[in-house]
């Protein structure tokens, strides 16, 4: 039995300039870090007593013979590019909802890539998982989407994450003292919205836009360069990486009308007027999880005005995607 542990991702700044139709041209770079919220992922063989071969449980249950009848997209095509014939079973758990802004789908396909590479006694390296993630997202599964998620799933920590060149994706440490890094923590405000999307669409509108869209997402690379800036100079307060967030928050609403709505407007304009130094919807937009910075004192003012809303605690995650518990059965290793 093999259980894989893998986290999902903030993203501070630079989501957009991930997508391949513009780094490959432009560049991109992203600031993003993994948290101690995680996609669980446990598989086996599946003992020889079964009237089907797969038996898959997520929020759905699926027990069928052929690989082609699995529902689960990601599943199924993992399943295919590692070439795995024998039975198998599969439960997912996740921590937090999935369609919610935090790499939940990405997550999910770094750990099963790197469950299914332990049930074979291979042991890929971060950049191999992200790569091979990344592949079958965005060729196999033909999915809108960048390359970011997949590469803080994989790598875990807080990194400044470039895409483009020869490499395509290359990954950057953000190395910040341990009170620095905590001091970063404690100004980190989490609000669930109870809205959930299916990120696919807007970023397909956000794809399809970007031709126009260029000294937006030109600018959104240059924000990130100064939020590296900020972080590294302990001289300088955490909240001016809120006033940046805000700077950010309000591009990229110009990225696409789908981003944003009238009820994340509200939730934003209530966590600034509460005394945040700034915030952003994270992921592609439409719902999910909002984030705010804002001086520790002012948090308890922030939560009261917003205390509609689920507030999400949460740390720092530095490992990335794991296997925790490793088991092989004997006749596996014969």
């Amino acid at each position: 039995m093999i259980i894989c542990r893998t986290p999902l991702r903030i993203s501070f700044f630079g989501g957009g300039t991930d997508y391949p139709v513009w780094y490959r041209e432009h560049g991109g770079k992203v600031l993003s870090t993994s948290i101690n919220k995680y996609s669980f992922i446990t598989l086996r063989y599946l003992p020889p007593f079964f009237d089907y071969k797969y038996r898959i449980r997520y929020y759905k249950r699926e027990e069928v013979n052929c690989l082609d009848d699995i529902k689960h997209p990601a599943i199924r095509e993992c399943l295919r590019y590692m070439g795995i014939e024998r039975g198998i079973d599969i439960v997912h758990h996740g921590d937090l909802p999935a369609m919610s802004g935090l790499g939940s789908s990405s997550s999910f396909t770094v750990g099963m890539l790197h469950s299914l590479h332990a049930l074979t006694h291979s042991m890929p390296t971060k950049r191999e998982l992200a790569v091979k993630a990344i592949h079958i997202e965005q060729n196999i599964l033909n999915e809108q989407v960048g390359s970011q998620d997949q590469t803080a799933a994989a790598f875990g920590g807080l990194n400044l994450i470039h895409f483009g060149g020869q490499q395509e994706v290359m990954v950057e440490p953000v190395i910040l003292s341990a009170s620095r890094l905590a001091d970063l923590q404690k100004h980190m405000l989490l609000f669930f919205t109870g809205l959930q999307r299916q990120a696919s669409e807007i970023a397909a509108e956000q794809v399809k836009a970007t031709p126009k869209k260029a000294s937006e997402l030109s600018r959104m690379g240059e924000i990130v360069d100064e939020s590296v800036r900020i972080l590294v100079d302990v001289e300088r307060p955490v909240t001016a990486l809120g006033q940046l967030l805000d700077e950010q928050w309000q591009v990229k609403k110009q990225l696409s009308p789908l981003i944003s709505t009238s009820t994340i407007d509200q939730i934003y304009e209530t966590g600034i007027k509460a005394g945040a130094a700034g915030g952003k919807l994270l992921g592609a937009g439409g719902g999910g999880f909002m984030l705010f910075i804002a001086e520790p004192e002012r948090h308890a003012a922030i939560r009261e005005a917003l205390k509609h809303l689920l507030c999400v605690p949460f740390r720092f995650d530095t490992q990335g995607s794991q296997i925790i518990y490793y088991a092989p059965f004997d006749d596996e290793l014969s």
